[in-house]
């Protein structure tokens, strides 16, 4: 056993001591490893070399008690290979953050999802609602009403009839009331968006009202009005329903964000320039980096990746 981490291709042949140490010190911090993951760690560090590289990166990353363990005299760090001691302390702050937002999703939902995973859920009317990937819903069913939260990430609503109590879905600052209908809503960056597959639903948001029909779209926020609704295509909306994601001429920004939802890791785009490129395609679902690393080739990007756990796209 060699110990290495692979690299994004399944191969440890390319990877260099100061590279391993990044992703080693990555996937330590992102949770406790395995015994085999642990095993492996302390074959690899057996390496005078590799535990020198690795103390640099802990030196870099603040790590002071992983260097009271250890009496290795590093080198003076490249700006290579700061930079990648850089982008592994970034992922752990960004991990830390997404384990404060899991645990207040945690207390305020009923029903959640992880990454990459989808669920129906089927409510006491006889409603049912599929959340997609990395999602959350707060259920609120009393006498006279039917009240849901979408939470986090993209819901879609088949409802049942029944005048007596009207079916509301919060969201973004706003509701949106079913009028006999199935429709899908996804919260985006600045607010949500809401695509009719049946008959309409009434959009309220900011003190008006906007009906959406069968076959429109429109968007809200808590400080954006409703826009006015556009004609979509449904099926390519909802494609993430049957493990597809199509994208038609959409910020790279926002497709990133909805890529997030099926990977396990971060992708990071620190230029605002780069997020407003357009992106065009469809993609696998279930193949997040290779979605990535198409839409890279494509608009001809620079990327750093770190294992498959941290992508940072640049220009």
């Amino acid at each position: 056993m060699t110990g290495r981490p692979k690299d994004d291709h399944g191969s440890d042949d390319s990877i260099d001591a100061q590279d391993a140490a990044v992703i080693w010190w990555v996937r330590r911090d992102a949770g406790r490893l395995s015994a085999a993951e642990s095993a492996a760690f302390e074959a690899w560090l057996a390496d005078p070399a590799n535990a020198a590289a690795f103390d640099e990166i802990c030196a870099l990353c603040g790590d002071v008690r992983a260097l009271k363990r250890r009496h290795v005299t590093a080198p003076a760090p490249s700006p290579r290979r700061r930079r990648l001691a850089v982008a592994a302390a970034l992922a752990a702050s960004l991990a830390a953050m997404a384990s404060f937002d899991d645990l207040r999703l945690l207390w305020s939902a009923d029903f959640r999802t992880a990454t990459g995973e989808t669920l129906v859920v089927g409510l006491p009317d006889g409603s049912k609602v599929q959340l997609g990937a990395k999602s959350a819903l707060a259920v609120n069913y009393a006498a006279g009403k039917r009240e849901l939260t979408l939470l986090e990430g993209e819901a879609f609503f088949d409802v049942a009839t029944d005048a007596a109590r009207p079916f509301v879905v919060a969201a973004a600052g706003g509701t949106v009331t079913a009028l006999g209908t199935a429709f899908d809503i996804a919260l985006e960056e600045t607010g949500a968006r809401v695509t009719v597959a049946e008959h309409k639903v009434s959009v309220a948001s900011r003190g008006e009202r906007t009906l959406v029909e069968e076959g429109r779209q429109s968007g809200f926020g808590p400080v954006a009005p409703t826009s006015a609704p556009v004609a979509v295509a449904v099926q390519d909306a909802t494609a993430w329903r049957r493990g597809k994601l199509i994208f038609v001429d959409r910020p790279l920004g926002e497709v990133v964000d909805i890529l997030a939802r099926y990977h396990r890791g971060y992708v990071l785009i620190p230029s605002a320039a780069v997020r407003k490129l357009r992106v065009t395609g469809v993609f696998d679902a279930a193949d997040p980096i290779g979605a990535l690393r198409a839409i890279e080739s494509s608009l001809d990007l620079d990327a750093i990746h770190l294992g498959d756990y941290l992508v940072v796209l640049r220009g």
